[in-house]
């Protein structure tokens, strides 16, 4: 309790801390001790002027963001990236790495690892310092961080993903879908700050989506709730490389640069590849139709691809009034690219907050 409280204000005196807390003063000044023998809680110094015309102010004491950090991760299917962060949550450093899509998962992990060394040495934070990691990553996750499938990565199905990587770290590290993870992130500090029921639709190859209901994130039983990249099995068989396709064959290879490139003509005029990005926009608002009708959410918040394509909000709202019952609002991710290292970052913030404040309903707390 005298640790939340500290936390939530710049600086405090033992009298305010008791009144914040409603302990008593003995009781507050025996926890403050212990904290600041623990490297939690600093003595803030007197300014010398006001030490000098008042006598000696009352001692201020304040939380140490600095006595600890997070690492937020996001491994992507042609970048790994890394957010390090204090524990307010204050980012001090990002460090991202390219890798081929085709990198197998040793490959992919020594990646991520480069990038997290060269952040930690170049920040000077050492790696006793972290005491959580959260994971962003393609794929169905399980809670022990085991990948149950993943068709966006090489040898990513089955990947023991936790267990890889807290070879590295000697603290949590929690893994999590990354359409999930950007959810999180948009309510954290996107644009879903003021929406507590919200869908993320993470728009790409396999386009999938991560929503919170109340305020809490759902995974659904077994971690698959929220892949819309499936639903073109239910009837609807033209893939994205058909989709795709400005000619009368599918678009090979498919990659992001490809699909870039498709994205590009068609803002250049170039009739094909409009119409090919209007088949892919009627796609993805179909399959958010669906998502939207099973949840009714009040806010769809798209990134991805999509979050780039110009126009792509009115074409959006204008189908899901069309399908929908009562048509959410929608709008664009403000995190972009982001998204997901950020809601990887919450979520070790999260575990951190259970550990050191027992704040609880955080909305990314496992059951």
């Amino acid at each position: 309790m005298v640790l939340h409280a500290l936390r939530s204000t710049d600086c405090a005196t033992l009298t305010e801390i008791t009144r914040m807390t409603g302990l008593s003063r003995p009781t507050v000044e025996g926890v403050v001790e212990d904290l600041v023998a623990a490297g939690l809680v600093a003595e803030k110094a007197a300014e010398e002027g006001v030490a000098r015309r008042q006598g000696r102010p009352a001692r201020r004491f304040r939380f140490r963001a600095e006595a600890g950090h997070l690492l937020g991760l996001e491994i992507g299917v042609r970048r790994v990236s890394a957010l390090l962060a204090d524990l307010d949550g204050r980012v001090v450093g990002t460090q991202t790495r390219d890798v081929e899509e085709t990198a197998g998962a040793d490959e992919r992990l020594e990646r991520l690892r480069t990038a997290v060394t060269d952040l930690l040495r170049r920040t000077g934070v050492p790696r006793s310092s972290l005491r959580a990691v959260g994971v962003g990553t393609p794929g169905i996750v399980e809670a022990d961080g085991t990948v149950r499938l993943s068709t966006a990565l090489p040898g990513w199905t089955g990947l023991r993903l936790g267990e890889r990587l807290r070879r590295s770290f000697k603290c949590p590290v929690l893994v999590e879908n990354d359409a999930n993870a950007a959810a999180v992130a948009e309510h954290w500090k996107g644009a879903a700050t003021e929406s507590d029921d919200m869908v993320f639709v993470l728009a790409g190859l396999s386009p999938g989506a991560g929503s919170l209901i109340g305020g809490r994130l759902h995974r659904g039983y077994g971690g698959a709730a929220g892949e819309i990249g499936a639903l073109h099995l239910l009837g609807r068989e033209e893939a994205p490389e058909t989709l795709l396709s400005t000619t009368d064959r599918p678009l090979q290879p498919l990659d992001e640069q490809a699909v870039a490139e498709v994205f590009a003509l068609a803002r250049e005029g170039h009739r094909p590849a409009r119409a090919a990005v209007d088949r892919f926009l009627r796609r993805l608002v179909h399959d958010v139709a669906a998502l939207v009708l099973a949840l009714d959410p009040e806010l769809v918040v798209v990134g991805g691809w999509a979050s780039g394509l110009d126009g792509v909000l009115e074409p959006l709202r204008r189908e899901l009034a069309r399908y929908c019952l009562r048509p959410p609002r929608v709008a664009l991710s403000v995190l972009g690219e982001a998204a997901v290292a950020t809601g990887a970052l919450r979520l070790a913030l999260d575990h951190v907050e259970k550990q050191l404040f027992t704040v609880e309903g955080t909305v990314t707390a496992r059951r």
